[in-house]
């Protein structure tokens, strides 16, 4: 298939494209580099465009060869979305909204949505399945509950088929070592830790040691990114040999808890670090953990990486090749 990746030079973008080409897709790959980076693109061709840009969407849509679209491009940030609702609103509801309506006018009917398990928002209970309650409490997760709605609706009146995957933590890298997390900054939980880990912080805060979990900090449940990957492109094939649209939950369906990321990332570095515990934030649930039972059954999607000790590994490798470029 020609699969247009828009955001496809950001963390999960960049490894998705990868997986793509490499399973003999062709790939454009569209991305205004505000969060991405250029030399992430390392397959198929890339053009540095802006999700909003009607003309630039036109001139690769227009071709009439585009089998699908997949979209990395949203904000992602929860507390940036609080201070800066304008710019999540902007870019996550109102340029998404301009791409499927540019899908529209060029025939382009196959859409898998990076989605959210912000759109949540507290857990009633764990692990969240899809039919959970859907009140998200943040700009950020209502941003993607919005585009979810528009594309139920577009399905029903357009024909516009699409899939919404709903991440928890996407975590890990690349294991061939050509791709990882390099977000500025940087908010994620193994990442953070590993960063401690290799000197480039000093240290490691934890928020909260007395939530009513094992050990007192927060639970929560880390997806290897190429897992993650995996199962958009086993959605995708699904999409278009049934034509139909589907939602789905995506984690590993279990929990470790801050404290455990910690102790491993200490064993898989070899490296002691200081960790500061710090009081809790406002808004962090004590355990959130995907029910991805559907996904499984429906997409016949198994995580490989479903150990912890793995999914640092690769992040940790990441990290060190990282410092050696530097």
């Amino acid at each position: 298939m020609k699969i247009l990746v828009v955001g496809g030079a950001g963390y999960i973008g960049s490894h998705m494209v990868k997986q793509l080409a490499q399973a003999g897709n062709d790939v454009i790959t569209l991305d205004n580099l505000s969060y991405g980076y250029r030399d992430a693109v390392k397959y198929g061709e890339f053009i540095e465009g802006d999700l909003g840009d009607e003309s630039v969407l036109d001139a690769i849509l227009g071709t009439g060869d585009i089998d699908a679209v997949m979209h990395f491009a949203g904000f992602i940030q929860v507390g940036e979305s609080v201070l800066k609702p304008s710019m999540y609103y902007h870019n996550n509801v109102v340029n998404t909204f301009t791409l499927l309506e540019a899908m529209l006018r060029h025939g382009v009917k196959n859409f898998i949505f990076s989605s959210t398990a912000a759109i949540f928002g507290e857990p009633d209970y764990t692990p969240i399945d899809e039919k959970h309650n859907k009140q998200p409490i943040n700009p950020y997760g209502h941003s993607k509950l919005m585009i979810e709605q528009v594309l139920e609706d577009y399905d029903k009146a357009y024909g516009l088929r699409s899939t919404c995957l709903r991440y928890f933590n996407a975590a890990g890298a690349d294991p061939d070592g050509e791709l990882g997390e390099r977000h500025v900054p940087e908010t994620h939980l193994i990442p953070l830790i590993l960063q401690a880990a290799s000197g480039r912080r000093e240290d490691i805060k934890v928020f909260g040691d007395d939530y009513a979990t094992d050990d007192g900090t927060c639970v929560r449940d880390y997806i290897h990114i190429n897992d993650l990957c995996e199962a958009h492109s086993l959605a995708l094939h699904r999409m278009i040999k049934s034509d139909k649209s589907a939602r789905y939950n995506l984690g590993n369906g279990t929990g470790f808890s801050v404290k455990q990321v910690i102790d491993v990332a200490k064993k898989v570095s070899g490296n002691d670090f200081k960790v500061s515990i710090e009081p809790r934030r406002a808004g962090d649930p004590a355990v959130l953990v995907a029910d991805s039972t559907l996904a499984r059954e429906q997409l016949n999607w198994q995580p490989r990486h479903a150990e912890l000790d793995d999914i640092v590994k690769t992040a940790w490798q990441w990290e060190t090749d990282f410092l050696s470029r530097q």
